[in-house]
């Protein structure tokens, strides 16, 4: 069925209010839930939806708690999330990093003790929306393996960066530092198909196209130990620099039962215009040169913002049953 986004907004928000989350709260991560499905982010939109529900009820998240703000140092800001949803936490603390990078800048902004922050471009976004480049790290339960290893040690671990323009932004990227995003096995298991030969290996280390195999396995980074490196990097800087758990010690993120996440996310915010103001022409340089290549673009040129989306009705109707409207 067709919904607009947002119907989808406000769906999400009746669900999540019915479930136990407070209002402030219900409209932070209604509002992500809906960013996402306008986007074309299926994995981070309604289909996150249900698990949020069952955690609030199941008490796996904290729908209420109040975030708490800190300013350790001039250009540092911490959002303890007190392990609620990491939305909250983030639009509570962000203000005062945007403030703080305008002072200094470069800023950073640490949201601690969270529950996953699913699309982390969603958050890079608003700090690009404020005119400052944002890039963002976060871990995940454990589900990749090291190079010629067959045990997950770290998550999906992915990074996104977000440059600001003029109206829109220069350039946006939102993945992984695996070679696939989590979702993307559990819908293949769940469609019956084969996997591309390179994302996963089973439990002995070999690689595999089957998503059921893979899911018992591990996923592998993407490029090998760049990909590797990549991840570990956003592990010490998700995990050990605001205080959170290592990706090891977070149980699935979708279990209904269960110890919070506790996940970090850490986000740089920098001025553009502190040392020089050049990025708009340097960038245009490079935007030039990849134009005149026919099949080449910037990432984030192709985004498109949506306003109807097409909702599975089985989904749709998951959505009503949980808002209470079924």
């Amino acid at each position: 069925m067709k919904a607009q986004v947002t119907e989808i907004y406000k769906k999400s928000r009746l669900a999540l209010e019915a479930h136990g989350a407070g209002p402030f709260q219900a409209d932070t991560v209604a509002w992500a839930v809906a960013r996402a499905e306008a986007l074309g982010n299926v994995i981070c939109g309604l289909y996150y939806l249900e698990s949020y529900c069952i955690q609030l009820t199941s008490g796996r998240v904290n729908g209420t708690v109040e975030p708490v703000i800190s300013r350790p140092k001039p250009a540092a800001v911490t959002a303890d999330a007190r392990l609620g949803f990491a939305q909250p936490a983030f639009a509570r603390g962000l203000p005062e990093a945007v403030a703080a990078a305008r002072e200094c800048g470069v800023a950073t902004l640490a949201v601690a003790h969270s529950h996953t922050c699913t699309s982390l471009g969603y958050f890079t976004e608003q700090i690009a929306a404020e005119g400052l480049i944002g890039i963002g790290f976060t871990n995940a339960s454990p589900i990749v393996a090291p190079p010629g290893g067959n045990k997950a040690v770290i998550g999906t671990n992915p990074f996104a960066m977000t440059v600001p323009g003029d109206g829109k932004p220069l350039m946006h990227f939102d993945f992984s530092t695996s070679a696939v995003a989590l979702g993307k096995i559990t819908m293949a298991k769940a469609a019956g198909q084969k996997i591309p030969l390179g994302w996963a290996v089973d439990g002995d280390g070999n690689p595999t196209d089957d998503p059921e195999s893979a899911l018992k396995g591990a996923l592998v980074s993407a490029g090998g130990y760049k990909g590797w490196g990549l991840g570990l990097m956003v592990e010490m800087l998700a995990a050990g620099l605001t205080g959170s758990v290592n990706s090891l010690d977070v149980k699935g993120l979708k279990l209904a039962d269960g110890p919070p996440h506790d996940l970090g996310q850490f986000y740089i915010l920098i001025d553009p215009s502190t040392h020089a103001d050049t990025l708009a022409e340097r960038f245009q340089r490079v935007a030039d040169a990849v134009a005149d290549q026919e099949n080449a673009r910037i990432p984030g040129a192709s985004r498109r913002e949506m306003t109807e989306i097409d909702v599975p009705d089985a989904l749709w109707s998951q959505v009503l049953t949980l808002a209470g409207e079924a």
